[in-house]
């Protein structure tokens, strides 16, 4: 799913092709794409695009007179600038915006069709789309502190709560948790003053360093490659490669459909993570340490 740092290139590169441009049409591919009723899709054609905005993870068009168009890539979701009047793909693609010189089109891989689409009107109807996730850099430390401890969950789970902060998802909550040295599996009521900090430094200091290397490409050419997966990140992604800090191996633990990556020396001692299905399965057998389980490879 596009992340804070990808939303933002989209926006970078959405501004300098439709501000200021008028929306000629709008074309519907897939009827399960727009999840509102009113105002009608159409009533957006003539309308100029005054501003593209975010609100977590979702891209909102901001339109003449309070419409908006709020679009939910979701996990597989897509956004391509082709020329105007530019064709769909058969399977994948869902709708496009037709401009005067260009069309922004949207796609979705697989079958399942989870991104969406709203019609809005108004600032307040478009504030129910927000799920009220704190942006991290609008936060002091103390700030930050107060969110992380409303609720004690791990870290992990609470970096990815879109009603805890804002943008963060699977790939860059990895990336921010070995960054700060920290276990996802560690519980945010145990933080102590210093790893509370260095959290929050880790997350200002790894989204700006993705935000500033992704929308400077993207003033270069249409954001055409985003991915979760990126050849510089440090862990996610990464499981059975070296650990860019210490070379040991990055492992990862799986849940449901969400894979969480980290490095075992660098985040949790030398302790080896399990999954909540095999560690029960494997109960006293499962590896404790990396040790345990080279020593199981080789046997």
């Amino acid at each position: 799913m596009p992340e804070l740092p990808d939303i933002q290139a989209y926006q970078q590169a959405l501004r300098e092709r439709l501000v200021g441009k008028e929306v000629e049409g709008i074309r519907l591919q897939s009827p399960f794409l727009l999840r509102s009723v009113e105002p009608a899709l159409e009533s957006c054609a003539g309308r100029v695009v005054r501003d593209i905005r975010r609100i977590g993870k979702r891209i909102v068009l901001e339109l003449d007179q309070e419409r908006f168009l709020v679009l939910h890539l979701m996990i597989a979701g897509r956004l391509h600038w082709r020329k105007a009047g530019a064709g769909l793909p058969g399977k994948a693609g869902l709708a496009a915006f037709d401009f005067e010189d260009g069309s922004l089109t949207l796609t979705e891989a697989g079958s399942k069709r989870r991104a969406s689409l709203y019609v809005v009107q108004g600032e307040a109807a478009l504030a129910e789309h927000d799920r009220g996730g704190a942006d991290v850099f609008a936060l002091d430390l103390k700030g930050f502190r107060h969110i992380l401890q409303r609720e004690n969950h791990t870290l992990k789970r609470s970096l990815i709560d879109p009603r805890f902060f804002s943008g963060i998802g699977n790939a860059y909550s990895d990336e921010i948790l070995h960054h700060a040295g920290l276990s996802p599996l560690r519980w945010s009521s145990r933080l102590d003053e210093s790893q509370t900090e260095r959290l929050f430094d880790s997350c200002r200091e790894v989204l700006t360093l993705w935000c500033d290397r992704l929308i400077s490409q993207a003033k270069k050419s249409f954001p055409e490659k985003v991915t979760a997966f990126r050849p510089d990140m440090a862990v996610h992604g990464k499981f059975g490669k070296p650990c860019p800090q210490c070379a040991a191996p990055v492992q990862r633990i799986v849940y449901a459909s969400r894979e969480t990556n980290y490095c075992a020396p660098c985040q949790t001692n030398g302790k080896l993570l399990a999954d909540r299905a095999l560690s029960q399965l494997l109960k006293k057998d499962w590896p404790r340490t990396l040790e345990e389980l080279e020593a199981r490879r080789q046997s």
